[in-house]
């Protein structure tokens, strides 16, 4: 019989989408589900979760799927569900609420509200039965209706309270504390602590990337010269890329690492991920010159542009972890970009797409190219998953290195081995891919390509980048004013602090890697509008939601750094960049007042704002301003390519061309760059530390000296 839809079969999320068929009568989040809770007085039962979440849909099957469990959602609650990329204003209230209650979170976000949208009672996953110590989802659906039945007036007062204690804290100010180089040190030490010398990066397991934290030691090196910092950075990077967290035939990373050694990743792949993790690679690959953190970047932005870039541009936001096995290939499946209803989640398994078996491997590859691909990547005749925490990986291979460079003689081999695999890869059934395009993720993204086509010299990858900005800019704004989310042709969802503060990055880093002032002129238009929609005038900082957003129950402020940097995170490394750009003191009032805002909560952990640390290490200094100026463009190729060889993280390039009509934009931009002409007709390089300028530079030999 075919199953009857429900109200999500008319939004664009794919999230919603996939639970569409759920007997589970799904409300998305607004106004009429809002009047059903107050006038049947039910609670409402708010689900959140997105689209390529595997225990989402392990709930999903479990619970949301099961007509019993579905009816007693449907008589006692009103079920709303909601996609927290798509609404991370909603995710990030509800999350800070279950986590203050539990002192855990995570996806599926399971909460329960008064039907004026107060929490009282919140988790993550449930069994549809008691299990692991956790209650059962029927159970607690009981008791919530009971308790509701009974003692619905203390409730009520509760969940007032919760609101009340969030709000007060997301107001309050710094009392008297200052970021300083301590403030550094003290990052240093604590990431030092917790650093895993055997295998690279933090802690035991699980493991995650932590790029922004890399990228802060490669400054932290760059300051002191303490080799233990570079050399963090080195061994976690090294171990990352030869572990199965690695595609090593498609390239691009996993989401996390579940066991110690990088072996057993959890197969999900984000868009950030990818543009957090090449940045790190890129900026040691600038601090080192080993071409093995280039070669890496590289086959991961062959991913990208492969498999996540869509066709007018933008980025995809994520490739499931689940997906059918291969001996399920050729079966019809529904599972694609229409997201109309996928097959069960119990045809799927964990990293199906991406496992093998001996045998398989034996079937596909000549002799000396299994022993070579065997040898080097840890094949095992009963497979390798020494550490399978959900047993899905009996009998398979995980891909994995033994060690950076292959056995003499090997390298022809594991080559077109890697090259038959990738081809049967390919035609597997692929895990589902999330096809919206997120402002914020493609920002970061944008930014990601950028540097690369400056560092790696690879056009492609600038061009690949000004096709997605200029699709954000074309499609996802309205009235000035940038959107959050764009599918089926739809852009929707007021952006946040993430999508401005994390497009203007990219802009940014657009402008140094094209020379385009369009980009530049944008990126500060866009930070002007950012300080009107977000900036709190009382207290510093920018709260998450615009003055243009969907009033909520709580309007926070976040500085810390979790899977992505917060918006006020990449804000404060915009904010001394425009300053450098422009010298417009504004820009540096407004990051002080936001360092003081956070200040008391960075020095209790610096550790855990490392985006924030970029920038306090670029106010700290030593910082550098440079201009090119040539009479007309292209100018020298050498010069631009040695200002973006060494590792200078604390710059930032200008670059004038008297003689176009652009100079006129630049000169109300940044007017100090009028008075750095080119000499004799050559190229010429202006180099300013510290606001002291030396002498101009037309010479390469002379430029690397002084940029050091």
């Amino acid at each position: 019989m075919a199953k009857k839809a429900n109200q999500l079969i008319n939004e664009k999320s794919p999230y919603l989408l996939q639970h569409a068929y759920n007997p589970v009568q799904w409300y998305a989040w607004g106004k009429e589900a809002f009047e059903k809770a107050k006038k049947e007085d039910k609670p409402i039962f708010l689900s959140i979760g997105y689209s390529t979440c595997h225990w989402c849909h392990v709930m999903e099957r479990e619970s949301f799927e099961d007509e019993a469990i579905a009816a007693l959602l449907n008589q006692h609650f009103v079920p709303i569900k909601v996609d927290r990329e798509e609404r991370p204003d909603i995710d990030n209230i509800y999350m800070t609420v279950v986590v203050a209650m539990i002192g855990q979170g995570g996806w599926p976000l399971s909460v329960f509200l008064t039907p004026d949208q107060k929490p009282f009672y919140g988790g993550t996953y449930y069994p549809p039965s008691a299990r692991w110590g956790t209650p059962g989802f029927r159970d607690v659906l009981l008791s919530i209706h009971n308790n509701w039945q009974k003692q619905k007036e203390k409730i009520l007062e509760s969940s007032g309270k919760i609101v009340e204690t969030l709000d007060q804290r997301s107001r309050e100010a710094s009392g008297g504390f200052e970021l300083n180089a301590d403030t550094l040190e003290n990052a240093y030490r604590q990431l030092k602590a917790g650093f895993d010398p055997l295998w690279g990066g933090f802690g035991q397991s699980p493991k995650f990337p932590m790029g922004h934290s890399l990228s802060f030691l490669l400054r932290y090196y760059k300051r002191t010269k303490d080799p233990e910092s570079l050399s963090m950075v080195e061994k976690t990077l090294e171990k990352m890329a030869q572990g199965g967290m690695y595609d090593q035939l498609g390239g691009g990373f996993h989401r996390y690492s579940t066991d110690r050694e990088w072996q057993v990743p959890h197969f999900e792949k984000m868009l950030y991920d990818q543009a957090i993790l090449t940045r790190s690679y890129l900026e040691a690959y600038q601090a080192t010159g080993k071409k093995y953190f280039a070669r890496i970047t590289a086959e991961t932005f062959e991913y990208v542009l492969r498999d996540m870039q869509f066709q007018e541009g933008g980025f995809f936001s994520a490739e499931d972890a689940d997906s059918l096995e291969p001996m399920d290939e050729g079966r019809e499946t529904k599972d694609d970009a229409s997201l109309t209803p996928h097959p069960s989640s119990l045809e799927k398994k964990e990293g199906a797409f991406y496992l093998w078996s001996d045998e398989e491997l034996h079937k596909s590859l000549t002799k000396e190219e299994y022993e070579a691909v065997a040898g080097s990547y840890n094949i095992e005749k009963n497979g390798n998953a020494d550490y399978d925490p959900h047993g899905e990986f009996a009998g398979k291979n995980i891909l994995y290195q033994k060690d950076i460079a292959p056995p003499d003689g090997a390298e022809k081999f594991i080559q077109s081995a890697k090259a038959k695999l990738f081809a049967i890869r390919q035609k597997r059934s692929r895990p589902h891919l999330d096809d919206k395009i997120l402002a914020d993720w493609n920002g970061i993204m944008i930014a990601g390509l950028a540097f690369g086509s400056r560092v790696l010299g690879e056009k492609r990858y600038l061009e690949a980048a000004e096709k997605a900005a200029q699709f954000i800019l074309k499609r996802m704004y309205k009235n000035g004013q940038l959107l959050h989310r764009y599918r089926d042709n739809e852009a929707a969802v007021a952006g946040t602090i993430d999508d401005y503060a994390f497009f203007v990055y990219g802009l940014l880093e657009l402008y140094e890697a094209s020379a385009k002032i369009d980009y530049l002129k944008e990126a500060l238009r866009l930070s002007r509008e950012m300080v009107k929609l977000f900036w709190d005038e009382n207290k510093g900082g920018f709260f998450f939601t615009g003055q243009d957003s969907e009033k909520l129950i709580l309007r926070q402020k976040e500085i810390y750094d979790g899977a992505v940097p917060s918006g006020n995170a990449v804000a404060s490394c915009n904010l001394i960049r425009l300053y450098h750009i422009t010298l417009d003191d504004q820009w540096q009032k407004i990051l002080d007042r936001l360092f003081k805002a956070f200040a008391e909560e960075i020095a209790a952990r610096p550790s855990a704002y490392a985006q924030t640390l970029w920038a306090l290490d670029f106010v700290l200094g030593p910082a550098m301003e440079v201009v090119v100026s040539a009479a007309k463009e292209p100018p020298a190729h050498d010069m631009i390519k040695e200002i973006s060889r060494p590792f200078l993280p604390n710059k930032v390039v200008l670059f004038h061309y008297p003689s176009q009509k652009e100079a006129r934009s630049l000169y109300t931009i940044a007017p100090f760059v009028k008075d750095q002409p080119p000499l004799a007709g050559k190229p010429t390089v202006y180099v300013c530390k510290n606001h002291a300028c030396e002498m101009p530079i037309t010479d390469l030999q002379k430029l690397k000296e002084a940029l050091g």
